[in-house]
């Protein structure tokens, strides 16, 4: 994935639901938006790390010190990973989760990074 861009569709769904975590009424609402934008960008560096560090704050603003460490460490990982394509698809970025733990993809992100 070196050097290739996010294509524009799904550019736009990753910032669709980048935007919706921002906007969202509760906090269970704005884990779930980051957790897909983090399956979207997973295999493009600069939007992972993003979706991570966007994870790390929402952590931080809830006193979630394990969450927020989790974050830490898939911050430093994040891009590594993608540009060398290491990262297990569908997982959904947060410390609760294996850090190399494959997860199932919904269906709709499935189809839209198979078009991609």
């Amino acid at each position: 994935m070196i050097g290739r861009r996010m294509p524009v569709r799904v550019r736009a769904a990753y910032r669709a639901e980048m935007r919706a975590a921002r906007t969202a009424g509760s906090d269970d609402a704005r884990w779930r938006h980051l957790e897909r934008a983090h399956i979207i960008s997973q295999p493009w560096p600069w939007p992972h790390t993003r979706n991570h560090i966007a994870m790390f704050a929402l952590a931080v603003a809830q006193r979630d010190r394990r969450e927020a460490l989790g974050q830490v460490v898939r911050i430093i990982v994040a891009a590594p990973g993608s540009a060398l394509g290491r990262y297990p698809e569908g997982n959904t970025g947060r410390a609760t989760v294996g850090l190399t733990q494959p997860m199932p993809i919904p269906e709709d992100l499935a189809a839209l990074l198979r078009a991609a």
